[in-house]
């Protein structure tokens, strides 16, 4: 231990001496540890960090499948009543559905996210409120299912975390409902901005639907249980119920997932992509450092040779060199986690709002354990080489030197002709990577989307099914508001559905009137909507061709329809559907005439094909939930103020429930897709700094250390450009090394991406071609700026030179 502590005493006050040195090293390391550090936070608490409920491993997610339409889908309830009677594999089986409640009687009017649930769905979490009590089994009755818990946040908001807003009354749209618990801080199901839960309270009616889908169900599995056999099990049951309501369920399967797994199914490949993306950095990061540290060796070699010669071992002399490289990374760890930390921040602000989780992500214990280990393997990493490679210093050759020579030898000459190899190689793959990420976010924002974004805003309005019961108050609400709107100035069209693209689907089956009778299970579907008759000028989706509806189109009226150009090519071809009846399966029998075919409108993202979509007059099948779409000739977002005055002048209970421009709409659907590219792109330009510094400091190093020989060629007759056309060669083969090598990993590496491009091939020429001339023109200027500097020199003064 004491001759640990004398290596460290004597390396400070090494380091002291040459703190340039120092402070590059520590400099390059932070970013690298910091970089990596940063990435594995949020790695951890999306991935790695166990979900925050009992037994975890346990809690199995169930969704409704049927290939090839439909590879996952919520669940119906009465399937989901089915799999509770008659499974064996799983203690509880839960379910849930998104639900809204505009809040009244609390100041002005506001809209509160919510969800409905049954009685056991916190007890199959294994989750306890934090005041009062969850629902009873009684309470999950139509009858009885005036109850509602609260979450923390809401609590803090409306009450100011007073214990006595237990039993206490809120108005939800004319429905009185009983405060009977508040949930932890923290807790957040089945999404992250859920406000309260109320008893889902299925009707007679829900209990006998095979065909509706719109739950959500999480299970926890019996001890002893496993996946696959919970699995098997579900299949059996999905294959009985197929058998006894082939009408709804023919072809319909059960998907049981982990819980874990099903929340970051989407966001995983991604971010391992950006950890490895951050190893490579942390690798050209020690890359440097060892480039450094073996030139340091080089000129510590008189010093290493001394020591040698007054009996210090190999081994004794490795350690030495070995702490200096740990307390280099020691000191780059610690300014890496604070980089770390402070740049998190930004980090979460370019993180896309649908990544699960986002709120657990901080710096913790484990994240600070990594940065350690990370330390370590630095240390190692950086330091064995330089370390290895000075303790076989040939005494008496090093010692008669003087110092004088090329760099440490050719030994020498040849590692570090190796790490620039290693560093160019490892800069191309990352530079290949963040160039394929950018130009397919570049193509995907090149996608029409099948509607004009800019200038329109989204206006949500969820009106209370108690109070908004009828067909004919909820046509009269819409219907003056959006002659309300109309009236606003600036306005040019107002538009109202009741989907809206990006947003939320509503999928149904759908006969042709005149065609055979398809078999169970095979039906075709479609994407419906219900529309006001300026929802395609408000939008502006374009009419192919007929017509689009008319204030005309009313319940009272012939029952009509519009399609899209997918849905009349896929299932018209060759012929012409307008005239054609169709019978959309969301009530009775009801045949509607197709009088129109609009434009295709990208509806799960720019990156998916269009479904087939059908539109239908709103008036003649009111929604309880719509958006209004303005659109105007000024600053949509400035008739935030005038859209609420004017529903509040219709029902002064009535609140918005958001107000979006279209614009952010299309840009938060590919808003994972940018955070991908951008901090890929980020960890590129990082490793191409670290790749060019690191090429010109061999290169610099290098041609100070031939100053002598370059004055022999000189004296003896050799031309200026000579000697610089034979120091650039020789740079630039080391670099067009790197250059072969990043191409081959690059060309195998990139596959991992694949899945992450969208009208981008992972061999992509223009990118690896672009990628490969840039690193060669960053390695010409590093290895012609020093040459030309050396060149310059007297002859008579690099005969002289040491």
């Amino acid at each position: 231990m004491e001759s640990l502590l004398h290596d460290v005493r004597y390396e400070l006050r090494s380091l002291r001496s040459s703190p340039a040195f120092a402070l590059v090293a520590v400099i390059t390391l932070a970013l690298g540890i910091g970089a990596n550090t940063a990435i594995f936070s949020v790695v951890n608490a999306v991935l790695l960090r166990p979900l925050p409920y009992k037994d975890p491993d346990r809690l199995m997610v169930l969704r409704e499948t049927k290939l090839p339409q439909f590879p996952e889908f919520s669940i119906s309830p009465g399937n989901y009543l089915d799999w509770q009677r008659q499974n064996s594999a799983f203690e509880r089986v839960a379910a849930s559905r998104g639900y809204a409640y505009n809040l009244v009687g609390k100041g002005e009017p506001q809209r509160l996210r919510g969800a409905r649930v049954t009685s056991n769905l916190f007890d199959t979490l294994g989750v306890q409120p934090a005041l009062g009590r969850t629902f009873r089994q009684e309470e999950d009755q139509p009858e009885h299912g005036q109850v509602v818990i609260l979450s923390h946040g809401l609590w803090q908001r409306l009450f100011g975390g007073e214990v006595s807003v237990l039993n206490s009354v809120l108005n939800f749209g004319g429905q009185m409902f009983t405060v009977i618990g508040v949930m932890p801080p923290g807790f957040q199901f089945p999404n992250d901005d859920v406000d309260l839960w109320t008893p889902l309270a299925f009707t007679p009616r829900e209990q006998q639907s095979h065909g509706a889908h719109y739950l959500e169900a999480v299970a926890r599995l019996k001890r002893g249980i496993s996946t696959r056999q919970a699995q098997a099990e579900m299949s059996t049951i999905a294959g009985r119920l197929s058998r006894q309501f082939p009408d709804s369920n023919a072809g319909w399967d059960v998907r049981v997932v982990p819980m874990l797994e099903y929340m970051v199914r989407d966001v995983k490949p991604a971010l391992i992509v950006l950890l490895g993306a951050v190893g490579l950095v942390l690798l050209i990061a020690c890359a440097n450092v060892a480039n450094l540290q073996l030139a340091r060796a080089s000129v510590r070699g008189r010093e290493i040779a001394l020591r040698a010669a007054l009996g210090a071992g190999r081994w004794r002399i490795v350690r030495q060199l070995l702490t200096e490289s740990f307390m280099l990374s020691v000191v780059g760890a610690a300014s890496g986690l604070l980089l770390a930390w402070t740049g998190l921040r930004a980090l979460l602000a370019l993180a896309p709002a649908g990544l699960p989780r986002l709120g657990d992500v901080w710096i913790d214990g484990f994240v600070v354990m990594f940065s350690a280990a990370i330390a370590l393997l630095t240390g190692v990493l950086f330091g064995i080489v330089p370390a290895l490679h000075a303790s076989r210093t040939q005494l008496v050759d090093t010692l008669k030197e003087g110092g004088r020579g090329q760099g440490g030898g050719e030994n020498t000459h040849r590692v570090r002709g190796f790490l620039v190899v290693a560093e160019v190689a490892l800069a191309l793959v990352l530079l290949v990577g963040a160039g394929l990420l950018l130009k397919s976010f570049y193509r995907l924002n090149e996608v029409d989307p099948g509607f004009k974004a800019k200038g329109a805003i989204a206006v949500s309005i969820y009106l209370p099914p108690t109070k908004y019961s009828e067909d004919s108050k909820r046509e009269k609400f819409y219907t003056e508001l959006l002659q309300r709107l109309r009236n606003l100035p600036g306005v040019q069209a107002v538009g109202a559905t009741h989907v809206l693209p990006f947003d939320d689907d509503y999928i149904l089956g759908f006969v042709i009137q005149g065609r055979p009778p398809y078999q169970p299970g095979e039906e075709p579907n479609t994407n419906y909507y219900a529309v006001s008759p300026d929802y395609f000028r408000s939008m502006g989706i374009r009419l192919l061709r007929g017509r689009t509806f008319t204030e005309y189109d009313r319940k009272d009226g012939p029952r009509v329809a519009l399609i899209n150009e997918t849905m009349a090519r896929r299932y018209f071809p060759g012929e012409d559907p307008i005239g054609k009846k169709i019978h959309v399966t969301n009530g009775p029998v009801t045949f509607r005439e197709i009088v129109g075919i609009v434009g295709d409108v990208k509806h799960y993202g720019l990156d998916s094909e269009s479904p087939a979509q059908t539109y239908e007059p709103y008036t003649q099948q009111p929604a309880t939930y719509m958006v209004i779409v303005i659109r105007c000739s000024g600053d949509p977002a400035s008739l935030g103020g005038a859209v609420r005055a004017q529903v509040l002048a219709i029902d002064k209970e009535q609140p918005v429930a958001s107000i979006r421009p279209l614009e952010e709409i299309v840009r938060t659907s590919v808003s994972r897709q940018r955070f991908a590219a951008v901090l890929l792109g980020i960890f590129a330009c990082l490793a191409l700094i670290l790749a060019a510094v690191g090429i010109y400091g061999v290169m610099a190093y290098s041609v100070s250390r031939r100053t002598h020989e370059m004055g022999i060629r000189m004296a003896l007759g050799a031309q200026q450009h000579d000697v610089l056309r034979l120091v650039i060669g020789q740079g630039m083969l080391t670099a067009l090394v790197g250059l072969a090598v990043g191409i081959g990993a690059s060309l195998a590496l990139t596959r991992a991406i694949s899945s992450l491009l969208f009208k981008v091939q992972a061999t992509d020429p223009v990118i690896f071609a672009s990628v490969t001339l840039l690193l060669a023109g960053i390695a010409f200027a590093a290895c012609y700026v020093p040459a030309r500097r050396a060149i310059r020199v007297d002859p008579i003064v690099a005969l002289r030179y040491e």
